[in-house]
């Protein structure tokens, strides 16, 4: 019982950040059709600001956590912003009307670039950074286990409720989130309507970006190491938790990105970690089989 619950913290974490990440994909899947294949890659990107911009906070002489974390923050979240608007202002609107395979194409083209220029400008080795955030609470012990749940782990849990809190409400009671809401039906009836559809996906893309500098921010300061070869993993398993969730639903991502964080945790501490992966895309294909929409996705209707 012991491990079950440690385990159970240590899934929430993980699946909080692959949550972040997944609402970028669902966000962008939902207004334009199509799925931002270099959402991982920006992801990875944040972790590289962010670190890069602790130890400059450090050089500086600052030397508080608090501080240097919503500084960090901050300059994380805008830099990550603009690598997400000019993702969708290069690699997206000039192939908007393009077949549907060309924006997919050039998507991946973006992910290798980033992925590629970030091994030659920071190398291949991983990047550490010392540890900020120590400490946490110990919920219980037991025969000399200690069940715990670190200020690490509160702060991400924390920050992901927020978040989609913020996101969540954004989208249903706010003039943007309608304008978002009316690109995803008709794009062309939207544009008649006077709603500007270009200015609405590039703020999409830049939240979503934003969302991703913040899980990246949260990743470095749990995990206190990144690489350049981040963005691939982290970032499927993001997009599996957004389609497990249901591709278009806020909550249907951080679910999903619950879930897979938890089958991640609990198939590492009671079988083999090296299949971590396959049991975590073994759940999705039996729930796609069984609900091709998803957990709270919606069956979408073709009218003909």
């Amino acid at each position: 019982m012991d491990v079950f619950v440690q385990q159970l913290i240590n899934g929430l974490t993980l699946g909080s950040i692959y949550g972040l990440i997944a609402i970028g994909y669902t966000m962008v899947f939902g207004i334009i059709g199509m799925v931002n294949f270099a959402h991982g890659d920006v992801f990875m990107v944040s972790t590289f600001i962010a670190l890069i911009s602790f130890l400059v906070l450090t050089a500086l002489g600052i030397s508080s956590v608090a501080l240097a974390f919503l500084a960090v923050l901050v300059i994380t979240m805008a830099l990550t912003a603009l690598w997400g608007f000019s993702v969708e202002r290069i690699a997206y609107r000039p192939l908007r009307g393009s077949f549907r395979l060309a924006p997919l194409i050039s998507a991946i083209g973006v992910s290798i670039f980033l992925s590629n220029f970030v091994q030659v400008a920071q190398g291949a080795r991983n990047k550490a950074l010392p540890s900020l955030l120590d400490g946490g609470l110990t919920l219980f012990e037991r025969d000399g286990y200690a069940v715990t749940l670190s200020y690490k782990q509160i702060l991400i849990m924390a920050v992901t409720s927020v978040l989609l809190l913020g996101f969540w409400y954004l989208v249903q009671r706010t003039p943007f989130g309608r304008a978002q809401r009316a690109c995803e039906q008709d794009r062309k009836m939207a544009a008649l309507l006077g709603i500007d559809v270009d200015r609405t996906i590039s703020l999409t893309f830049v939240l979503g970006a934003v969302l991703a500098a913040v899980a990246g921010l949260l990743y470095l300061l749990y995990y206190g190491v990144v690489s350049f070869s981040d963005g691939f993993v982290p970032g499927v398993k993001a997009f599996t938790a957004a389609v497990l969730g249901g591709i278009g639903s806020l909550p249907g991502a951080v679910i999903g990105g619950l879930i897979i964080g938890l089958i991640e945790t609990f198939w590492s501490a009671y079988f083999s970690i090296e299949y971590k992966d396959v049991a975590a895309f073994s759940i999705l294909a039996i729930v796609l089989i069984f609900m091709p929409s998803g957990l709270l996705g919606r069956a979408e209707v073709e009218k003909v």
